[in-house]
Parts: structure tokens; C-alpha cells; sequence
């Protein structure tokens, strides 16, 4: 795994995002589940309510299985996730302050999202460029 930038980010990147969304859980208990304007402050400036942990969870998930299968399983999961933050994060500037934001999204949270994408892309489509789509590393 340590050979290859694509699974050890995946990884990583799987691992922080399940922390985020079990310990979004301890802040946002209580509120609603699709909170718009009332979601809890994690680390004190990350906006969350409960459906945006669940996401946080299967996107975690989703990296960390990526990580722990295969290179062109990594290299593709690394790329969609960060194509969709990097959705998320443009959307999100557009959804602050309005119903439709079910995912409770501030303006730390777009940045967050946007440098992730950033990161995530880079490697996903940047790294491990001659490994064949069936080798593991």
C-alpha cells in the first residue's frame, strides 16, 4: 500500500472521514436530520447535522475500501469522490442560507470540500499512471 499514492491517500483520507462523521454524531445529536440553519459547529467552525455525518460515513467508507482493495480501486474512488466534493463545493456556495441546504453547509465546510477535492483529484488522476487496472500494489 505504502508504494502506491493512490491507496495510502484513499486510506488516510477513508479513516479521517469516518472519525468526522462519528464525532459529527456527538455534536449534532438531538437536532434534525436535515437541519438547514440549525446544524451543531464541529471543531467549532465546520457546520454539520446528522444527514451530512451519514455522508461523511459512506464517503469514508467508500475511500477506505477503495484504499484497502486494489490501486484502480483507489485511483477510481479517489477521482469520484474528489469530482463530487469538488461538485459539492461549488453547489454549496449557492446553497448557504437556503432551505435546500439539507447537508447544513457554511462557508468552512465549502473549503474544506474544495480542498479536498483538490487533493483528492490530483492524486487520483496524477499518481500510479503505469499500473495496470488488474495489479495490486
Amino acid at each position: 500500500m505504502s508504494k502506491s499514492p493512490n491507496r495510502l491517500l484513499a486510506t488516510i483520507f477513508g479513516v479521517v472521514y469516518i472519525l468526522v462523521g462519528l464525532l459529527g454524531f456527538t455534536v449534532s445529536a438531538g437536532s434534525p436530520f436535515f437541519a438547514t440553519d440549525s446544524g451543531a459547529l464541529l471543531l467549532g467552525i465546520f457546520e454539520v447535522n446528522n444527514f451530512h455525518n451519514v455522508a461523511h460515513l459512506i464517503i469514508g467508507a467508500a475511500l477506505l475500501f477503495g484504499g484497502i482493495s486494489s490501486v484502480s480501486a483507489a485511483k477510481s474512488v479517489n477521482t469520484i469522490v474528489g469530482a463530487a466534493y469538488l461538485l459539492l463545493g461549488l453547489v454549496g456556495l449557492f446553497l448557504i442560507g437556503t432551505a435546500a441546504n439539507i447537508l447544513s453547509l457554511n462557508g468552512a465546510d465549502n473549503v474544506l470540500h474544495f480542498g479536498s477535492a483538490i487533493i483528492l483529484l490530483a492524486v487520483g488522476l496524477g499518481a500510479d499512471k503505469r499500473v495496470a487496472r488488474t495489479e495490486r500494489a
